[in-house]
């Protein structure tokens, strides 16, 4: 056994240098399983957990490597199962959907112009616009959530919001039409 991992196991030991080593590494891991789950709470989460079995485990753990290179390789893990798990509840939910009969109002060559176009609309708008509309409506961010992650304020999030949806309806008028007809087919299902 390595010195590090015996330094390591007397630290997690004693519930104060625990409290410690929480507080050094908590905050950077809940950013680091973010930027793969895309959901703050979820990576809290994740987070959470794995303090709980490293505590658990402390009397048997054994580090090859520094206890930071254990936790962000463990975080890792656990946010690549947390989004293998969610894939596997996506295509669940995906399958039950289709067995469902599914008639189909437009076109799909309407379907791909009406894709391209929005695609289009989303790349007109400024960046900053761009990426706070696709956490919002892509990753059903809220606010609050998304003033975090960019580390700006809720009220320029709001702001950058309707700033984007106003160019979104600008830029989609001709549109507007066949949204509202697939809006209102998908609201009848």
């Amino acid at each position: 056994m390595s010195s590090v991992a015996t330094a390591i196991q007397l630290n997690i030991n004693n519930e104060s240098e625990y409290e410690i080593i929480f507080r050094q590494y908590y905050q950077g891991l809940c950013n680091y399983a973010n930027l793969f789950l895309k959901d703050m709470d979820n990576a809290e989460e994740i987070v959470q957990n794995v303090f709980v079995k490293l505590w658990e485990k402390k009397d048997e753990l054994k580090l090859d490597t520094s206890l930071k290179s254990y936790l962000y390789k463990a975080v890792y893990n656990a946010a690549l199962n947390e989004i293998k798990h969610q894939k596997i509840k996506d295509n669940y939910v995906l399958m039950q959907t289709n067995t469902e009969p599914t008639v189909e109002p437009l076109s799909h060559h309407h379907l791909k112009e009406l894709e391209k176009n929005i695609e289009k609309a989303l790349m007109n708008l400024p960046e900053q616009c761009r990426l706070i509309f696709k956490m919002s409506r892509f990753e059903d961010l809220k606010y609050r959530e998304i003033a975090n992650v960019l580390n700006i304020s809720p009220k320029t999030v709001e702001n950058q919001m309707g700033k984007a949806l106003r160019l979104m309806r600008e830029n989609l008028a001709d549109y507007l039409t066949i949204l509202f007809i697939i809006i209102y087919f998908f609201n009848q299902f």
